[in-house]
């Protein structure tokens, strides 16, 4: 069952020519472009991941936030042991705090879940005020003592084997 957030259900859709536009156009807070790249160079990045898993978050049906992950079970050979983790995440400043992202997490790591494949999942964040470490840690994730090439803060979130 998808996650509700209010009247509106929340789910995770491809991306398509018809809706490419609109996932390019959500933005976040002129503060926050600190934390995450434009969908645009998102979606232009994964052009050239075959690694890139990538959706627009929806809010009933309006496209609302966009998530890619960085899955190297989509690679050609799956590595023996292969890491995923959480590559961006954002929701248009217009739709925040409403509950869209934790949603939206929630529908990742059950999609992660699902593969079987993968013991953690991985996520980092800029360690600056207003940065989304409390949504993460309320999801269950936890640091790991690391920071990532950029200097974000790298966490965990174990997957056990059901």
């Amino acid at each position: 069952m998808l996650p509700q957030v209010g009247a509106q259900t929340v789910s995770l859709r491809a991306i398509t020519a018809e809706t490419v536009r609109a996932v390019m156009k959500l933005s976040v807070t002129e503060y926050q472009n600190r934390f995450v790249a434009p969908n645009a160079w998102s979606l232009g990045q994964a052009l050239f991941a075959p690694e890139a898993w990538y959706r627009a978050i929806y809010s009933g049906e309006e496209p609302v936030g966009f998530v890619m992950l960085w899955d190297q079970s989509l690679l050609d050979p799956v590595p023996e042991t292969p890491k995923v983790a959480v590559w961006r995440l954002m929701v248009d400043a217009k739709h925040q705090r409403q509950g869209i992202g934790r949603a939206a997490m929630r529908l990742v790591i059950d999609h992660v879940r699902q593969k079987g494949l993968f013991s953690t999942l991985s996520i980092s964040y800029v360690p600056q005020e207003g940065s989304p470490e409390g949504l993460y840690l309320s999801l269950g994730f936890r640091p790991t003592g690391e920071a990532d090439e950029d200097g974000e803060v790298v966490m965990e979130l174990a997957l056990p084997a059901s």
